[in-house]
């Protein structure tokens, strides 16, 4: 594939008159660079890369490439919340496909039309855009997501960018703001109704699946009962998972147990002693949850004993069994346990845990206050807290503050970015629970390894893989997380990993893969990567 800078080009022997003659890739790639860091805000960076894209696709991932750090936080959290929420006002040219609930019926049809042949098309990324990020539903506004999301596949995996479909189920939004929109770009209607929406979504998946046989359908930011209940009830029968659930599990998981290890040090703690607490008890805080439990289980606990360990909170407190009107995901941890008042306060709710983690998935800003972060640095010599809410505003606690509130002694990871801290003169760098460790690698080794399902070991073993994953520098700077910039080294050891186990739960169906040992076959997985330099080219 041949990129052209300007789409004015003449054919034939003209064809390089429209070149200045002092233009290289590498100039060409600074300069937008340069043209990228003149936009003064986020949304006019999102706005300016996405018209990039579209005018040079070659281009515009060598520069994602190339600068991963800087771009990354715009194509994806936080600024992706920002383009979420302004997409009608902002959508310039197709970038997705939007299946309506008006296309019941021809569905098959719909997804026949769309340009990405069913031969190579290898992933997408599905989100009905119900609950985008902390910002709630947000209706057909939500195609960013899975476009952010495919883009990070290609930069951190390597995924070839053709092979890629982000996808959007409109079928409408109960955000009155957005139907009453003159620009709102999806369909003027109330959501459907549980049964509809479950036909509607079986016909989906029957159909994506028989259009693109080689397919790995990724749901995203899907409301917290519908995650639940799509996962259950497709993950064994179509190639899918839910990253909400499953990827954010599995780098929680990971993030956990570097931190345990460090903690653990510092107290003489067992692992199996630790007691975490969940500030938040949607899909994404019952995922981490139950991956936590499903390790503490391959630790020789059984199931009850591994869920003792787990506390959840909601906004209306301590989650107990004897609350009147629980949802059904949230019974999997009610307390029986605890028979006092309801315990409502975050405070008091720490002081009658006394947890060792305290992991913030609720969307609620600044929830951990100065007193309830007093209080877990009181309780343990190393603090674990995690504040994964995004976007930055919807953050619990922030790097400054935890660090000045532990006095430098907190284990700590968010979900958005945070520049370091220096505190008494060390300084201190912000782990980032990021989902980026985690899906591209579970994606890459799916596909490789022609994985009929995803099952819970394949996603257990990625959490492990990116634990060891850090280098010797990284861990004696004691971070939880490797720097993202490692990205596709470590996206290659996740998808060994996820190989290695798929080939083990008997799901994997590339014998290729079967007689390497892991050094060849890290070869292998790391050959298969798309660069975009290998497309690039000004004439």
């Amino acid at each position: 594939m041949s990129v052209a800078v300007m789409s004015s080009a003449l054919p034939g022997p003209f064809s390089h008159a429209s070149i200045p003659p002092h233009i290289t890739e590498t100039d060409h790639v600074q300069r937008s660079l340069i043209q990228l860091r003149s936009k003064p805000e986020g949304l006019e960076k999102y706005i300016f890369l996405n018209g990039l894209k579209e005018r040079d696709p070659a281009l515009f991932y060598q520069l994602l490439l190339s600068n991963m750090m800087e771009i990354i936080p715009i194509l994806y959290t936080p600024t992706v919340g920002d383009a979420c929420s302004h997409y009608s006002h902002i959508w310039r040219h197709p970038e997705g496909l939007y299946i309506s609930i008006k296309h019941k019926g021809n569905i098959r049809q719909i997804l026949k039309q769309y340009p990405t042949s069913g031969a190579n098309a290898r992933i997408a990324v599905v989100t009905d855009g119900s609950r985008i990020l902390g910002l709630g539903d947000l209706g057909a506004n939500g195609l960013p997501i899975s476009i952010g999301k495919l883009d990070l596949y290609i930069a951190g995996a390597g995924i070839r960018p053709s092979s890629t479909i982000p996808i959007c189920l409109d079928v409408g939004t109960n955000t009155q703001r957005f139907i009453e929109d003159p620009l709102y770009i999806g369909v003027r209607q109330r959501r459907p109704g549980d049964s509809e929406m479950e036909d509607f979504m079986e016909e989906f998946m029957s159909a994506i699946s028989e259009v693109y046989p080689e397919l790995l359908v990724q749901f995203e930011d899907f409301s917290t009962d519908n995650a639940f209940k799509y996962l259950d009830s497709f993950r064994n029968r179509y190639r899918v998972f839910n990253d909400d659930i499953q990827g954010t599990g599995a780098v929680v998981l990971s993030g956990f147990l570097n931190a345990a290890r460090i903690s653990s040090a510092a107290s003489g703690l067992p692992l199996t002693e630790h007691k975490i607490l969940f500030f938040g008890a949607g899909s994404s805080g019952i995922g981490v949850a139950k991956q936590l439990v499903s390790f503490f289980t391959e630790l020789g606990m059984g199931v009850d004993e591994a869920k003792t360990h787990i506390y959840t909170v909601d906004s209306k407190g301590l989650i107990t069994a004897d609350r009147k009107g629980l949802q059904e995901h949230k019974k999997f941890f009610a307390r029986t346990d605890y028979q006092g008042p309801a315990l409502t306060n975050l405070a008091d709710i720490v002081r009658y845990v006394k947890p060792t983690a305290l992991l913030g998935l609720s969307t609620i800003g600044g929830a951990f206050t100065e007193e309830v972060v007093k209080l877990m640095a009181a309780i343990n010599k190393r603090p674990i807290i995690f504040p994964l809410s995004n976007p930055v505003s919807k953050c619990e606690l922030t790097f400054q503050d935890a660090i000045d509130w532990t006095n430098g002694r907190v284990m700590f990871a968010s979900g958005s970015p945070y520049k370091p801290v220096t505190y008494e003169g060390t300084t201190y760098e912000a782990g980032q629970g990021n989902n980026m460790y985690m899906f591209p690698g579970i994606g890459l080794g799916t596909i490789l390894s022609k994985s009929k399902h995803v099952t819970d070991g394949m996603v257990e073993k990625a959490a492990i893989a990116l634990s060891t994953s850090l280098n010797e520098e990284e861990i004696s700077r004691e971070l939880v997380y490797p720097r993202l910039n490692r990205i596709r080294d470590i996206s290659a050891q996740v998808a060994l990993a996820v190989v290695r186990q798929a080939q083990k739960d008997g799901v994997a169906n590339n014998s290729t893969l079967n007689g390497f040992n892991d050094n060849d076959a890290l070869t292998y997985i790391e050959g298969k990567m798309w660069y975009a330099c290998h497309e690039m080219s000004i004439h």
